[in-house]
């Protein structure tokens, strides 16, 4: 299936830290991944592989078992996609060094990201996790050792005072933990082959890189997921790499979870042309170069970050980028196929591909703005109901016929039993209620949707940071309109019934029907 792909390897990124799909979803989308293109899978385990013994303590509660493990192995070997774990060893280490009996191993005190290399109890940490994870992919051709972004790096007190010997440097110290990570990999597990991101590799030079050794123990990952990506700035990256010794490399694109930590839709334009700079990339270099391409969906940027986009959201710019890669350019033909194999009739409604994308579609699309609309711009909150109005619990009581209907406590009647607002006594007085109902209740079907997906951690977690900000306006803006509506007069013997304004721009109510000036309220 690897039509004019110059990629013999095309790897699907399964980024698990903050959002590990529940076994029975992976089982859904491994098909797919195969039939679009896919042969491979990297999978980033980070807090939710099942340690054991003294790191235990690395587990998430959402972690997998060892059997789900197992079962994951299964279903991709089922699917012919070939596993890689991927276990952090220098840089993005806060899932480990977050823990207060690891913090020593800090390469500043003050941030867990990055790991003293300095210390032997360091190495025996990572070489451990390595052991555990591997012991659970028998047979892994490839195991990828991260060291990505080792921020901070020579910043600790061990650095500053090794750095002070004339021949040491921040590039020495980082090849020499490289080099310690995969010598432990090749002398214990001499069938697997050790992958890098090779950001901290791009500026060491070509001499020191190939006199370092780390060369004939790993093969690095090139990683760029920008849009316009200098090809031949990588061209160029990757004829350094091959001179230095590097037999083989790799590239790694992106699908999703590139383009800003809150994202919650992915860019398929951005991605897709990311991809399509990597097929100019492998065009401009030496044929067969390129062992493979990763296309990476990462999930957080890091341990501590909020979730970006969710892996259902993701599918359609995975398909596309995909099938780009698998057939060399994005012509009407690949449009077509990835629309095939989808089962939707145009990119356009890609929505209907599942109801989490369809509802989160909505969610960004709509609820935000729909909540702001009515909070800054509807004439009678803003110009009735202010911050300074709530605050000081003041309000005409014609406006609030505007804003809500005459009795909250049918709030959570009309929310559950889906009832609309056209038999209040002011269809305009029902707005906030009508739509604190409507996103309620849309609320609740996302809900039930990411748990049959995600365990209730990432449900949570997504509702809390993408839909009850704005749920919680509405509410408060509710909450305060009952605070400041007056009590109700005494019964009256006449018929007369108070008339709201057609319009309050054009006839305004006296105030002093309520309080001569806001300041005497």
């Amino acid at each position: 299936m690897s039509g004019s792909s110059p990629f013999k390897m095309r790897f699907v990124h399964l980024d698990l830290k903050g959002a590990p799909p529940k076994v029975s979803y992976l089982s859904e989308i491994f098909p797919l991944f195969h039939a679009l293109g896919a042969n491979g899978l990297l999978i980033e385990y980070e807090d939710t592989f099942p340690y054991e013994g003294p790191l235990k303590l690395l587990r998430a509660p959402h972690a997998y078992s060892p059997s789900e493990v197992t079962e994951v192995l299964r279903l991709a070997a089922a699917h012919e996609l070939e596993v890689v774990p991927l276990v952090q060893t220098f840089g993005h280490m806060e899932f480990v060094l977050k823990h207060e009996a690891l913090a020593h191993l800090r390469e500043v005190a003050l941030f867990p990201n990055t790991l003293n290399p300095h210390e032997a109890e360091s190495l025996a940490l990572v070489g451990a996790m390595v052991d555990q994870v591997l012991e659970l992919h028998p047979g892994a051709r490839w195991l990828h050792i991260g060291c990505d972004e080792v921020y901070y790096l020579g910043e600790g007190e061990a650095s500053r005072q090794w750095l002070q010997q004339e021949q040491n440097t921040t590039a020495t110290l980082c090849l020499s933990h490289m080099r310690a990570v995969a010598s432990h990999v090749q002398a214990r597990h001499p069938a697997t082959t050790p992958l890098v991101w090779d950001d901290m590799l791009r500026d060491i030079p070509e001499d020191q890189l190939s006199a370092s050794g780390v060369p004939q123990l790993v093969e690095p990952v090139l990683w760029d997921y920008g849009a316009d990506l200098d090809v031949q700035g990588k061209a160029l990256l990757m004829e350094k790499y091959r001179q230095c010794g590097f037999p083989r490399l790799w590239a790694a694109s992106a699908f999703k979870g590139a383009t800003g930590p809150s994202q919650a839709l992915p860019p398929i334009e951005h991605h897709l042309r990311n991809n399509l700079q990597w097929l100019q990339v492998a065009a401009q270099g030496r044929k067969d170069t390129l062992q493979g391409i990763i296309l990476t969906g990462w999930q957080r940027y890091d341990h501590f970050s909020v979730l970006c986009e969710l892996l259902p959201v993701g599918i359609p710019s995975l398909a596309v980028c995909l099938q780009s890669l698998l057939h060399g350019g994005f012509t009407e033909d690949v449009r077509a196929r990835v629309q095939h194999l989808l089962g939707i009739s145009s990119l356009e409604i890609a929505g209907v591909l599942s109801d989490i994308l369809a509802l989160v579609i909505q969610v960004s699309l709509h609820l935000r703005s729909s909540v702001d609309e009515m909070l800054q711009m509807d004439r009678y909150v803003t110009g009735w109901f202010s911050p300074y109005h709530r605050r000081r619990k003041l309000i005409h009581p014609v406006m609030i016929q505007h804003i809500q209907p005459q009795a909250l406590s049918v709030l959570h009647g009309w929310v559950n039993r889906g009832m609309d607002c056209s038999d209040a006594r002011d269809p305009h007085g029902c707005r906030a209620l009508s739509l604190l109902g409507r996103w309620s209740g849309l609320a609740q079907e996302l809900a039930a949707a990411l748990r049959r997906v995600f365990p209730e951690g990432t449900v949570e977690e997504w509702l809390q940071e993408n839909v009850h900000p704005s749920l919680g306006q509405l509410q408060a803006l509710l909450q305060d309109l009952e605070a400041a509506s007056p009590p109700p007069p005494p019964a009256s013997p006449g018929p007369a019934q108070a008339r709201a304004p057609e319009d309050m721009g054009a006839h305004p109510v006296p105030s002093s029907s309520v309080c001569p000036t806001l300041a005497s309220c």
